[in-house]
C-alpha cells in the first residue's frame, strides 16, 4: 500500500519535520503499535512496525511535493488496510502541517 501526502513546503522542510516528529508514526497504526525506525538515506526512512501480533515493514521518502507511506500488510492484516490507509493519510498531513 502506498498512500502520498502532498505537500508545498519544499523538500528540506518536509524532511526536518518528518525526523522530529518521527516518535508519533506509532499513532497511525490503530491498536498498539511499536515502531523502529532507520534512515536508510538522507529522504528515506525504513519502518518496522509491530501490530497486534504481527510484524509490517515500509518506508516514508520524502520528495520535493511529497511525502509518501509505503507499508506491506502481511494477509493477516489485510482486513484493516482501510483504517491504516485513512489514519496515515489524516495523521500524515498533521505530521507535516
Amino acid at each position: 500500500m502506498r498512500i502520498a501526502i502532498p505537500h508545498s513546503i519544499g523538500k528540506d522542510e518536509a524532511r526536518r519535520r518528518v525526523r522530529e516528529r518521527s516518535g508519533e508514526i506509532a499513532n497511525f497504526v490503530p491498536g498498539f503499535a511499536s515502531v523502529s525506525t532507520a534512515w536508510a538515506s538522507d529522504d528515506k526512512m525504513n519502518l518496522t512496525v509491530g501490530a497486534m501480533g504481527q510484524e509490517m515493514t515500509g518506508a516514508i521518502e520524502v520528495g520535493e511535493s511529497e511525502v509518501a507511506f509505503t507499508v506491506e500488510l502481511p494477509a493477516a492484516l489485510s482486513f484493516i488496510e482501510p483504517m491504516i490507509r485513512s489514519q496515515i493519510e489524516a495523521k500524515g498531513r498533521k505530521l507535516l502541517s
